[in-house]
């Protein structure tokens, strides 16, 4: 179960590798904040997933909340710096 556990988590940090070289290559402010969002949603996918495993719910609130929360956020700042854009 530990080996599983250990691999899983492996894989799913080389995935949120991919959209932290987005944000190093690219200069475009859209493509950085799609991949912020990319990395939000898999940080607390993975806080839910190790907290099924550890059988600790309390965890996997967190990863509830920051899984509906963070992204919202992300999006009204998009939604802001639309606005400042077109004005």
């Amino acid at each position: 179960m530990n080996l599983i556990l250990n691999v899983v988590l492996m894989a799913m940090i080389a995935a949120m590798l991919i959209p932290i070289y987005t944000v190093w290559k690219n200069d475009d402010v859209w493509q950085k904040m799609l991949a912020l969002g990319s990395i939000s949603t898999k940080a607390s996918v993975m806080v839910l997933v190790v907290s099924v495993l550890r059988d600790d719910w309390m965890i996997g609130v967190v990863g509830v909340i920051v899984l509906s929360v963070g992204n919202a956020g992300l999006m009204l700042l998009a939604h802001i710096l639309k606005r400042l854009s077109d004005s």
